[in-house]
């Protein structure tokens, strides 16, 4: 066996993964990974058919559909107010990670920093050290999750090359504040770092609260790749489609590397996209259909010794188990899904050192009635 220098020496198999495996293996109602269980719009299988039908069945433009471009422009000027060259600053990506993977791959270079903060999806941490550069990691404050901006700026050296949001957050279901873009604006303002944005949860806010996109602020937009999913807002996660937006100078950039990995993506999806997207109720009603689904679950959850954390955005909500368990989350995951058989994800996943806040996190996009079983198998705990 010729030996392999890994790039990735302590990744193993990731979370998502090993608890879906073990949902399966256990027959478990799996509300650990993020996807929906209930169909998407029927209007998209249409749609997709009638592509295929009508012979859009080769390689689609390596940035894109042109018309699903335009579509995406429309609606970012019409959610944002910000302009963006359907040409030029819209690329079309297979899925939301692989966008935020490549706009890393884009700008940087060995032995340069990112600045990351934890909790924090998995994927970012080694799509910084694949590309040679090392992860800076703040983590969020407990018990609300937010950014210490005083720790960001204390963190900030002439190696840092880039800081990476997201929100609404994945996996603790906060959001940033208009005060936190600025803040972001003031720090980053005549220097180098560049912003990467994971945005993939944008419509799914709750309570009247707004979405902060970069997009919104002129200034970081400049120095920004904002990264989206139709997968999220569309309920099918399996297409792994998604976009990024970026000023021309840095998509420019960004196409060389997606040029010579993806180069498309699936042209019969992309035109069905192109369609729907204009139909803002698809996008526009997504927060209240979900806010809907995280009520009925935190009212199903009364009857639970869960404490649940607030949520402002996203389809996850975490919740501490104090009151059941002294185990580690990990062990409690894995026992949670075996003997009570309800799939959840350990919060200690997304930290790079595992640290277990006896915290886990539950994904409610899910029909009612799996909703409704979960809870009554929680409850027996």
């Amino acid at each position: 066996m010729i030996p392999i220098s890994s790039k990735l020496p302590e990744v193993g198999t990731n979370i998502f993964t090993i608890m879906s495996g073990l949902a399966v293996e256990h027959g478990a109602i799996n509300l650990g990974q993020g996807f929906p269980d209930f169909p998407m719009d029927g209007r998209l299988h249409d749609a997709v058919y009638e592509a295929m039908r009508n012979g859009h069945n080769q390689y689609a433009p390596m940035a894109g559909h042109l018309p699903l471009n335009a579509s995406i422009a429309e609606k970012i000027f019409l959610s944002y107010g910000q302009t963006v060259d359907p040409r030029s600053e819209i690329t079309i990506t297979p899925g939301g990670t692989y966008a935020i993977y490549t706009a890393f791959t884009t700008i940087l270079q060995p032995g340069d920093e990112v600045i990351v903060f934890e909790p924090c999806y998995d994927s970012y941490i080694p799509n910084i050290e694949v590309n040679g550069a090392r992860a800076v990691r703040i983590p969020l404050t407990l018990p609300d999750f937010r950014i210490n901006w005083d720790a960001v700026r204390a963190s900030i050296n002439e190696k840092t090359r880039a800081i990476i949001i997201n929100s609404p957050h994945n996996p603790t279901g906060t959001m940033l504040r208009a005060s936190d873009l600025e803040t972001l604006d003031r720090i980053t303002r005549d220097t180098r770092i560049m912003v990467v944005s994971d945005e993939v949860y944008e419509h799914m806010t709750y309570d009247g609260r707004s979405h902060e996109s970069v997009l919104k602020y002129p200034r970081l937009f400049e120095r920004s790749f904002v990264c989206f999913s139709f997968g999220k807002v569309y309920h099918c996660t399996g297409w792994k489609m998604g976009y990024c937006i970026a000023p021309e100078p840095l998509m420019s950039e960004f196409r060389k590397i997606h040029q010579f990995n993806a180069f498309s993506c699936n042209m019969p999806q992309q035109v069905a996209l192109a369609s729907l997207l204009k139909d803002r109720s698809s996008y526009l009603e997504l927060g209240p259909f979900l806010q809907q689904k995280r009520d009925l679950f935190i009212s199903l959850m009364k009857d639970t010794r869960f404490d649940l954390l607030p949520v402002e955005g996203s389809y996850f909500m975490c919740a501490t188990y104090n009151r059941i368990s002294d185990a580690s989350d990990m062990d409690f995951a894995m026992k949670l899904t075996r003997e009570t058989g309800v799939a959840v994800i350990p919060l200690s996943a997304f930290y790079l050192e595992k640290q277990d806040t006896k915290t886990i996190r539950f994904c409610f996009c899910k029909k009612t009635e799996t909703l409704e079983i979960a809870a009554r198998k929680l409850a027996q705990l």
